[in-house]
């Protein structure tokens, strides 16, 4: 008989196990609730959204591994979140409970939550889901429960933990998308309307320049917002109604909560899309981008293109939203735990991630601007591998207090170059030392000088900056400059490191012999090359002044100089008062082209343009050309049947005219070509004139005999 007191062999190792799993878990619950905290109370977020998932999700892991972990405080049974001291509580008759996230952000996802659907409802593979699906956006705001009673807005709650929430209505109040009346006439004596309040990317960027400004003003315990759903949820947890109101905010309508049932007059809904098209016509908002779908391959099709759309929109997502059409199918799939079965959040890959910065270089632009670049660790972010990330500049740098060895958040949305977004202090390590800007260029050693009022530091070194060469050819050759054909980004760089070109003169001295042996360059390209060099040579003054790429002169400055003072030499020896004359030209514009044309090295570069054969048809300067469009506000719209949009700004503005880019009341004429979209509707709706190709060109025509009737006559 065996001693009851021995233990069966690998229980050691099973304890062992067992209390190891434990310390974890204790372990990921306090980081868990430490993030939360941050995140949902105290609106000041630590850790990207893909870090907290992944820890929430070892959690999870662990408590399924060993079912005896699971607790019913667990941050994996909670949805997150606490009611703020000076809200009064709010009790939720219906739970304001999150949605399963899909861990895989690729087209697998939705097949995944579709396959699900199907075991849930023991329908065959295949077979049709009655009603088929609606898919959403996922907005990145904050949950809110909106309460009418009668029609009127009575409370509006936040999601707090789920159960509980946080009185808000005064707040709420203050966005105007939501109704403070319903409208329509099937509303209920009581209904819960679920929603995000958000805030729109640009609202947020306003509010962070004021926020800027404030700061630079001396203003105390004011902070620029981390991101829009930092602001949002900041601004809706303002104990001042006021400030609230002084914060832009945003809603839209995706749910129901509590609502009173058909017998004593509530709405009868047969699906989700039912649902949404009432609660538009109950006056909210509900996101144009919603779908209704028949399947899973509807489903991967609206992941695909919003992820398309994704950094076009006014407002930030962090993924779709899946939900089963039919509410009938709804309930018989009911929830498992804290979330429904009958709906999944499909994430897309992470914008923002943690790393560790490994080296501050400096980067040298076109215009000689010195912009601290942050090497990292590599990181996988917004669907890419990040290894540099942006940090503005110098007071950008002390402000987010970012050092050498410092764990940061990394941004990366779209095309748009990945930013250092804060730094994580409590994580630095011993000895790393404040960042310091250097004076002299990294690239020539010119002293790095920058302006007062700017936040900039730039080389003073010009053309004869390596680094600015090249970005001043390619600008040069830009095609609303001299418009050199087949002058590309590479070859520029080619012709550069080649040792062919270092000046922009340099350009119009290439031989085809020397095109020609460049790699991947054969006798027919470099004979193009040589063609279009010599057509860029007879230019126009105001894209021959952009080309110089002087400071703060832009297509309009230039087009206003050259109007101005009609020839190259009178702008070149214009003092600063005589260029403060020029129309919409202010000191700073002033003062950076009496500056370049000052340089001899500038000078002789304009000289060795025209001694190329570099030309231009000065008569298209202010003295004696006719404007008979001056005072005239177009819009061109779609295309022309000869001219490019290009051609034809210039040929109006060359009269005197402005081309504007939206249309308006003020908007005199609108140049329709083929395929006009909503600036032409527009058009019709305010009753602006409308013109084609061949209209617009004879009216400018018929200005020009008139003008110059007019001048022989005088």
């Amino acid at each position: 008989m065996s001693d009851p007191h021995t233990q069966a062999p690998g229980a050691d190792l099973i304890a062992s196990k067992l209390a190891e799993a434990t310390a974890r878990a204790l372990q990921l619950r306090a980081q868990l609730n430490q993030w939360a905290h941050q995140y949902y109370v105290l609106d000041q977020p630590t850790v990207p959204d893909a870090e907290y998932d992944r820890v929430f999700v070892e959690l999870q892991t662990l408590e399924g591994q060993y079912p005896a972990l699971l607790t019913a405080d667990s941050p994996t049974r909670r949805v997150g979140g606490a009611v703020l001291d000076g809200f009064t509580p709010v009790r939720h008759r219906v739970p304001m409970l999150s949605i399963r996230t899909e861990t895989d952000t690729s087209e697998q996802g939705a097949y995944t939550f579709d396959a699900r659907v199907h075991r849930e409802l023991e329908l065959p593979e295949g077979a049709p889901v009655e009603g088929g699906y609606v898919a959403e956006p996922k907005f990145d705001g904050l949950a809110m429960s909106l309460r009418y009673e009668h029609g009127v807005l009575v409370q509006a709650a936040t999601r707090g933990d789920g159960e509980t929430g946080e009185d808000v209505t005064q707040n709420i109040r203050t966005i105007g998308q939501i109704p403070l009346r319903l409208q329509g006439a099937n509303v209920p004596p009581v209904v819960e309307v679920r929603g995000e309040v958000y805030m729109r990317r640009d609202d947020f960027e306003r509010l962070n320049e004021r926020q800027r400004e404030r700061i630079a003003q001396g203003a105390k315990n004011e902070r620029t917002f981390v991101n829009p759903r930092n602001a949002a949820a900041g601004a809706v947890r303002q104990l001042d109604p006021g400030i609230a109101r002084q914060r832009p905010l945003s809603f839209f309508a995706y749910g129901l909560g509590e609502v009173s049932p058909p017998a004593n007059g509530g709405p009868v809904f047969a699906t989700q899309w039912d649902m949404l098209q009432q609660l538009r016509a109950w006056g909210f908002p509900v996101s144009e981008l919603v779908r209704a779908v028949p399947d899973a391959a509807g489903l991967v099709a609206f992941h695909a293109d919003v992820a398309g759309q994704r950094d076009r929109l006014a407002f930030d997502i962090d993924g779709v939203v899946y939900k089963v059409n039919a509410l009938a199918l709804q309930r018989r799939l009911g929830f498992v735990s804290r979330e429904p079965r009958w709906a999944v959040a499909h994430k897309y890959p992470a914008q923002e991630m943690m790393t560790t910065v490994l080296a501050i270089d400096i980067q040298v632009g076109r215009t000689g601007k010195l912009t601290p670049v942050a090497k990292l660790a590599p990181v996988f972010v917004g669907g890419v591998t990040v290894t540099n990330a942006t940090l503005h500049n110098e007071d950008e740098v002390l402000r987010k207090d970012v050092r050498i060895g410092d764990t940061v958040i990394v941004r990366r949305a779209g095309d748009v170059i990945p930013e250092v977004v804060s730094t994580l202090v409590d994580k630095r390590v011993a000895g790393a030392l404040p960042f310091q800007m250097p004076h002299q260029c990294p690239i020539c050693g010119a002293e790095a000088v920058r302006e007062p009022g700017e936040a900039d530091w730039r080389c003073s070194g010009g053309i004869s900056c390596p680094a600015q060469r090249k970005e001043a050819i390619k600008h040069f050759a830009h095609r609303r400059a001299m418009d050199v054909e087949g002058l590309g980004d590479k070859l520029v760089e080619q012709l550069v490191d080649a040792g062919l070109v270092n000046t922009l003169p340099d350009l119009y001295r290439l031989g085809l012999s020397a095109l020609a042996n460049l790699e991947r360059m054969g006798t027919r390209s470099a004979q193009n090359l040589v063609d279009a060099l010599d057509k860029s040579k007879q230019a126009t003054l105001p894209r021959f002044l952009f080309g110089l790429g002087v400071r703060h002169v832009g297509e309009t400055t230039a087009k206003d100089l050259a109007r101005h003072f009609g020839s190259l030499d009178a702008v070149m020896d214009a003092s600063v008062a005589q260029l403060l004359d020029v129309p919409d030209v202010g000191p700073i514009v002033a003062e950076s082209v009496h500056t370049f044309f000052a340089q001899p090295h500038n000078r002789e570069v304009v000289a060795q343009l025209r001694a190329c054969g570099v030309r231009w048809d000065e008569s298209s300067g202010d003295a004696g050309a006719p404007k008979p469009l001056v005072g005239k506000t177009f819009v061109l719209t779609g295309t022309f049947p000869t001219l490019s949009r290009d051609q034809a700004k210039d040929m109006l503005e060359a009269a005197g005219a402005k081309v504007s880019g939206s249309v308006s009341k003020k908007t005199d004429y609108v140049v329709a070509g083929a395929e006009a979209g909503s600036k032409l509707t527009k058009a019709q709706d305010l009753g602006v004139t409308i013109l084609d190709e061949d209209a617009m060109l004879a009216l400018i025509a018929a200005g020009v005999a008139a003008a110059d009737d007019g001048g022989a006559q005088a």
